[in-house]
């Protein structure tokens, strides 16, 4: 057998044991643990993310822990972005909320770009009902922005520089 057969047929063996795709068993827990209507909102983001991480440039591997308790996603090679939480809300019956760390500006340009489309859990997170239509393509927007924040602070800092 090939080598590349080899790390085929080894992929294969890791989605039939995970469907999801989960690197980290960890993860895979905390999404098993989510009530079914939360469960398949958060999965969606999930994947919303990944896509995302996959399309914008400049983004690279991402990476899925676990960051106080909670599916995380960050990009440790490119150190491009801020990292993004999602998690069911603790408080609110039937929420979830995609959050944010709270000492960017990331939420307020959120709310600047998306006033109305979405609700905002104060500087930190996108609040959803489980009943919720997701604007896919704002929500993209926000979580591109998200996975390139400090790539564009870099970026800002360079170009300052030359002028």
């Amino acid at each position: 057998m090939t080598a590349a057969k080899k790390k085929a047929s080894k992929a294969k063996a890791v989605i039939k044991r995970n469907p999801a795709g989960f690197a980290d068993p960890a993860v895979d827990a905390v999404f098993k643990a989510y009530p079914p209507p939360i469960k398949s909102k958060l999965l969606a983001l999930r994947r919303l993310i990944f896509d995302t991480a996959r399309t914008t440039r400049g983004v690279g591997r991402l990476e899925e822990s676990l960051k106080w308790g909670q599916p995380s996603y960050l990009t440790p090679e490119t150190r491009s972005g801020s990292t993004i939480r999602i998690d069911q809300v603790k408080s609110g019956t039937g929420q979830y909320a995609v959050y944010f760390h709270r000492q960017t500006d990331l939420v307020a340009t959120f709310r600047e770009l998306y006033p109305h489309e979405f609700s905002y859990g104060g500087n930190r997170s996108i609040l959803f009902g489980a009943g919720d239509r997701i604007p896919e393509a704002a929500l993209r927007h926000c979580i591109a922005l998200a996975l390139t924040y400090h790539l564009a602070k870099r970026n800002a800092v360079s170009k300052s520089r030359r002028a």
